[in-house]
């Protein structure tokens, strides 16, 4: 079992920045592969990044590529998502999630484990 508290959500305003954590417990955080979603208001939950149980290999949606940047501390149990140019439509609740497969994946239904969320809100 792993539980993944997710931190530093907040308003900021379009082009700023903000980084999320994502804390995990347990003494298997380096065996998950760990991914960063996110669900707008009518919306379905949809992926951002994941990276590999090394953090050696990234994947990102399209639509944050170069603006975001995900990695992770397995020493602190940690996973962060730094985002950057932020704008108003990356506004949603982001949630953290643990899969058991080394497989990164960019859907929703193979990850095992999920946070409670973090609110990131974006002004214009």
């Amino acid at each position: 079992q792993v539980q993944l508290v997710e931190s530093g959500g907040g308003l900021v305003q379009a082009g700023g920045s903000l980084r999320l954590s994502c804390a995990a417990s347990g003494r298997t955080f380096n065996s998950y592969v760990m991914g960063w979603f996110r669900q707008a208001p009518g919306k379905e939950r949809e992926f951002v990044a994941a990276l590999s149980r090394s953090g050696g290999n990234t994947v990102y949606a399209d639509s944050v590529k170069g603006r975001f940047t995900i990695s992770r501390d397995n020493a602190k149990n940690t996973v962060y998502l730094q985002m950057n140019s932020l704008k108003p439509e990356d506004t949603a609740v982001y949630y953290c999630a643990a899969e058991k497969s080394p497989l990164i994946m960019k859907i929703p239904g193979p990850y095992d484990y999920w946070g409670q969320g973090t609110q990131v809100t974006v002004s214009s």
